[in-house]
């Protein structure tokens, strides 16, 4: 049984924090909020704590109070033309809204008009203190972040604590909510996480698989017409021999000739579950007439977008560890605490690449101009391509103009993968809806490279190596051992 409790919060900055804003010192800021708490069915409970068997999970909805509906002049940037009443703007839900890429999202779209809720089980920042791993950048709780957002922007963004794998939960916030699109980010997102051990791998593949099956679910029975935007992976493709077309490939095949979806050739867990999920919402877009378009997205790096860069309570995570780190941020950091480049293997791995900023800025195209019912699309959503080699070359480079001596070793691939192979994948779509790319430049990786200067008495060397092994994945629990 759910109980409601309604009260009014006055919330004053913290003194070790500068305030959010310059407008705002020794201000206090008064917010009304209402918390719903019930228990959660949630699968990675058992990810908690072991020594506790009686303890729940317990789902808290924090709402904030409503601020003033504002009208969006251009009806491609927080309102959608289709919807009956236009005069309203867009309400998006963003399922996994505190990570890095949903943060990032979720303040982007507040800023450009829409109405926003974060859906969030907060299970990321327990993957930290599971395995002893911390952001390069020091980040604030959900709750000061959305704190401060509103301090500064006057806009409220309601959030929403719980895990979409529990049904009922995900069912009372779709009610509550009413989205008219859903940014589904809310997944395990690490390869190398998925293959730590065998209870990793069926929590990703649960979380993941089944979680959007519940969302699927969700649409169905309450908001029809809301459009699905869900990030997809380039890895879902693998490495073929043949140009990556975007989702689908017309083959000629004994004479006979169709469209057909892009054959997936995924390399770890969590890429599968990346595959599962495609699967079912092209079924489920076919067979219950669902819009959704699969964000197919490449390795996102940088740190710092427009909103983010508004106050320090606002930065984003910037992983780079071993596990959940990406290639060209753990080049960075590697590059200003002096740790040479780690090049897994022979250096030729080849991916598609994409500044964060273009995250948002695609994942609004997406909203603004939706699939239509029954329509599964599918965008490779990346800018450029690099192979591992190229990137540590940039960083290299652009690390002597700062005085940094930047070296790089090989050191033996923990993953099962081509080293050396052909990459040609196409991204037009999201650049004809009017993408406009930041591209890799020598400023964007001096500031990356500062930033991370910055912060590197935060980082724990002892994370930077790659210690899990796509081979030795095994039954037996791993453990963080003790320092």
């Amino acid at each position: 049984m759910a109980h409601l409790l309604s009260t009014s919060l006055s919330v004053k900055i913290s003194s070790s924090n500068r305030p959010c804003g310059q407008p705002l010192n020794q201000v206090r800021t008064t917010l009304a909020s209402s918390f719903t708490i019930k228990t959660s069915k949630s699968p990675f409970k058992r990810l908690v704590s072991k020594g506790d068997r009686t303890r729940k999970s317990c789902v808290v909805l924090a709402t904030a109070a409503p601020v003033s509906k504002e009208v969006s002049a251009n009806p491609r940037s927080g309102s959608d033309e289709s919807r009956s009443d236009s005069s309203k703007p867009q309400r998006v839900m963003v399922i996994g809204g505190d990570g890095y890429c949903g943060w990032a999202t979720a303040l982007h779209l507040s800023n450009k008009g829409y109405e926003v809720a974060i859906v969030d089980s907060l299970v990321r920042r327990l993957f930290d203190h599971q395995l002893g791993l911390d952001s390069l950048t020091p980040i604030s709780s959900i709750h000061n972040r959305l704190r401060c957002w509103k301090a500064i922007t006057g806009k409220t963004i309601e959030l929403y604590i719980g895990d979409i794998c529990d049904f009922e939960f995900l069912s009372e916030t779709f009610n509550s909510f009413e989205p008219d699109a859903v940014v589904h980010f809310g997944e395990q997102r690490s390869a190398p996480y998925s293959m730590i051990d065998r209870s990793r791998a069926l929590f990703t593949q649960k979380n993941n698989v089944i979680g959007t099956l519940n969302v699927l679910f969700a649409i169905k029975e309450f908001r029809e017409e809301c459009h699905l935007v869900k990030l997809g992976t380039m890895g879902e493709y693998g490495t073929p021999n043949i140009d990556i077309e975007e989702g689908y490939i017309t083959i000629t095949h004994n004479g006979r000739t169709d469209t057909l979806p892009y054959p997936k050739q995924a390399s770890s867990f969590y890429h599968l579950s990346k595959v599962h999920d495609s699967n079912n919402i092209a079924f489920t877009c076919k067979a219950w007439g669902i819009r959704a378009t699969d964000l197919n997205q490449g390795v996102v790096y940088g740190v710092k977008t427009d909103e983010t860069s508004m106050h320090e309570q606002l930065c984003n995570r910037l992983d780079y560890d071993g596990v959940f780190g990406t290639a060209l941020n753990r080049f960075c950091v590697q590059a200003a605490v002096g740790h040479p480049l780690t090049v897994y293997g022979k250096g030729g791995q080849t991916r598609g690449y994409l500044d964060i900023r273009d995250t948002v800025q695609c994942v609004e195209l997406a909203i603004a101009n939706p699939a239509k019912p029954g329509e599964f699309r599918v965008f490779n959503q990346f800018t450029e391509q690099f192979s591992v080699n190229e990137l540590a070359a940039l960083v290299t480079k652009a690390g002597k103009k700062l005085g940094l001596d930047v070296q790089t070793i090989s050191v033996p691939n923990p993953r099962v993968e081509a080293e050396e192979h052909y990459y040609n994948a196409k991204h037009t779509k999201l650049i004809e809806l009017g993408l406009k790319p930041h591209l890799l430049s020598d400023s964007l990786l001096d500031s990356l490279l500062n930033f991370a200067i910055e912060f590197k008495d935060r980082v724990d060397t002892k994370q930077i190596m790659p210690s899990v092994s796509w081979k030795k994945i095994g039954v037996k629990p791993q453990t963080v051992p003790a320092n």
